[in-house]
């Protein structure tokens, strides 16, 4: 199997385990229910997980890549707020709908599954390192000083109050057009602020 082909199957079994977590809870829910939903063996699933938590970790990486992705596009002749205007998804394949609810059917989860939220916050101090990098030439600083690491983790945590405000607006309605593009003008006005004076060189 192809790491492409590896990276689907993880990311369709991160699916099934979400529903059934937002169904069931994550205590009610066993490694056998996920691999029968996911339509693999136990073992094909353990491969591809240590632990039944971890299942989330291919849906939150949607989300966070997405912002990774478009922070590592920005044009340094562009401003960050219209820079995340016209680019931003919550998520890398935001065609997908059904995908948009499911990382946000995690973010719900977290704030009341202690073992999704320890997932949810490993992954985003994970994704720190990217944000200090691309700071890092943005300032022309080294990703290591100490205003570039701060930087970073505001920007990190403005994501994070981001995505748990649109999880909450969009719980029991789903997601709409206007409420997307209401979330990437929010985000984009927020780190407008924090990173203000990063808008070129």
């Amino acid at each position: 199997m192809s790491d492409e082909q590896r990276g689907r199957q993880r990311l369709d079994i991160s699916r099934h385990a979400v529903r059934l977590f937002a169904e069931q809870g994550v205590a009610a829910t066993s490694g056998e229910q996920i691999a029968k939903a996911a339509g693999v063996s136990e073992r094909t699933l353990w491969r591809c997980f240590s632990t039944k938590e971890s299942c989330v970790e291919p849906l939150l990486t949607q989300m966070i890549d997405a912002f990774r992705t478009v922070l590592h596009a920005w044009p340094p002749e562009l401003g960050l707020i219209e820079h995340l205007r016209e680019a931003y998804q919550p998520v890398i394949d935001s065609s997908s709908g059904a995908d948009v609810e499911a990382v946000l059917a995690v973010v719900r989860l977290t704030h009341h599954e202690p073992e999704l939220r320890a997932a949810y916050l490993v992954l985003r101090e994970r994704a720190e390192d990217t944000f200090t990098e691309v700071l890092a030439e943005r300032m022309g600083m080294r990703p290591d000083t100490f205003d570039v690491r701060v930087q970073a983790a505001v920007m990190s945590a403005v994501l994070k109050v981001a995505a748990d405000d649109l999880a909450r607006e969009t719980a029991g309605r789903g997601i709409t057009p206007d409420v997307l593009e209401g979330h990437r003008d929010h985000l984009a006005d927020a780190l407008g602020l924090v990173t203000r004076g990063l808008s070129g060189r």
